[in-house]
């Protein structure tokens, strides 16, 4: 989610739990000390990369921005993720065989 969000513009950390919390209808609310973690795992990976920036008001603010390693890793997941949800929704409707035994 959180390299999908960086996808479609350069977001700073609290930037990404406003979106994340916003586009979930509440459902994903990060703290920092969670989100923090997965960013800096994330620039480790070399899928995103940070830099500085400063904002109107004068303060500096780290954003981050996905990197061609990061676009190649979310197309990857996003395959994987539209593979297992269509699994789990054909195993949900559909019905059980029964036993010819």
């Amino acid at each position: 989610m959180v390299l999908s969000l960086i996808d479609k513009r350069d977001l700073y950390g609290y930037q990404i739990i406003k979106h994340l919390r916003a586009l979930s209808g509440e459902t994903f609310v990060f703290k920092e000390g969670t989100l923090y973690p997965i960013l800096h795992s994330l620039e480790k990976s070399q899928f995103i990369v940070s830099y500085w920036q400063e904002s109107s008001v004068g303060r500096k603010r780290k954003y981050y921005r996905i990197s061609e390693n990061g676009l190649r890793e979310l197309t990857d997941r996003l395959m994987a993720w539209n593979t297992f949800t269509g699994a789990v929704a054909l195993v949900l409707e559909g019905e059980v065989p029964g036993d010819e035994d």
